[in-house]
């Protein structure tokens, strides 16, 4: 059976503090802990912002960003050694670091990235210095080595054990696949857009996703949600709006189908905003949507 606990990790360090860094307390307020019946785990507090790009890295914040994926990773460790499944509340999307340094301390894990933006963008070609708009990319191990070697576990995740759903940046950007001459999204990233899903449909955007977690050589997989991979209409309170997206139904079985997959090992939640979200009324909606989708009781992945 799954045991839950709740980690809150307020990182607005890979974005701007605009109000990311509420999200886990008013997800907790708006009763996800409770209708879990999880553990609640800790929190991992976030150094100062620092507003200054690094002139090396042409990064914001990265040392505070390496230090705080050290922290993150520690403060899951006695989680997995309980044999919990942690669900990480963030926070911008720059915690996938930590969570996947955990994972890359015990072995060889995949992630399943539900992100309305691939997030592959290098320092180099983000015009902002975030590296919530580069974790995808860090993670795999594109970037400098402060950020993607750490412990000198670079890659974190093997690009080839990454499946990216429900991605729809490259519908605004015609140079996205291709960047003016610089790093390419590589093949072997598997990649589920929300075009394909539109157009192949659902059901078949499923298939995908059960063929993938079932594939060999892996101990499991982490799922990362980026809820601005949800309908805009929906999920207004990101900072980064496009237009379109998955229903909050799409997502429920998304994560149900990995849940019940057997091989998920725990989860984490990024990008709401609270402030954009005055009657926190997307909130509730997340709240929900978590909850149908992760209250499925199965047998997972031991570590």
């Amino acid at each position: 059976m799954v045991r839950y606990a709740i980690l809150e990790a307020p990182s607005n360090l890979g974005l701007r503090p605009t109000g990311v860094e509420n999200a886990p307390t008013t997800l907790l307020q708006l009763g996800l802990g409770r209708r879990l019946s999880a553990r609640c785990a800790g929190r991992v507090e976030v150094p100062t912002y620092n507003f200054a790009r690094d002139p090396q890295t042409r990064m914001l914040n990265p040392e505070n960003i390496a230090d705080y994926a050290f922290t993150l990773a520690n403060a899951l460790e006695p989680i997995f050694d309980q044999r919990e499944f942690p669900v990480v509340l963030g926070g911008d999307c720059s915690i996938l670091l930590g969570s996947l340094l955990a994972l890359r301390r015990r072995g060889r894990y995949g992630l399943v990235f539900l992100d309305g933006h691939c997030d592959f963008w290098t320092p180099q070609e983000e015009a902002h210095g975030e590296a919530a708009s580069m974790d995808l990319a860090l993670v795999t191990g594109r970037g400098p080595s402060l950020i993607t070697n750490l412990e000198g576990q670079r890659p974190l995740v093997k690009v080839e054990d990454v499946l990216a759903v429900g991605m729809r940046d490259n519908e605004f950007d015609n140079d996205y696949l291709q960047q003016n001459g610089g790093l390419s999204i590589p093949s072997e990233l598997e990649m589920i857009t929300l075009a394909d899903i539109r157009q192949a449909g659902f059901a078949s955007a499923i298939a995908r996703v059960v063929k993938f977690l079932a594939r060999e050589g892996l101990d499991g997989f982490w799922i990362h949600l980026d809820v601005d991979v949800l309908e805009d209409t929906i999920m207004p309170a990101v900072d980064y709006r496009m237009p379109n997206g998955l229903s909050w139904a799409e997502v429920v079985v998304c994560l149900k189908t990995a849940i019940s997959s057997g091989r998920a090992i725990g989860m984490q939640v990024t990008i709401y905003n609270p402030k954009l979200d005055p009657e926190l009324s997307a909130g509730r909606s997340l709240v929900d949507a978590l909850i149908a989708g992760l209250s499925f009781s199965t047998r997972r992945t031991v570590l």
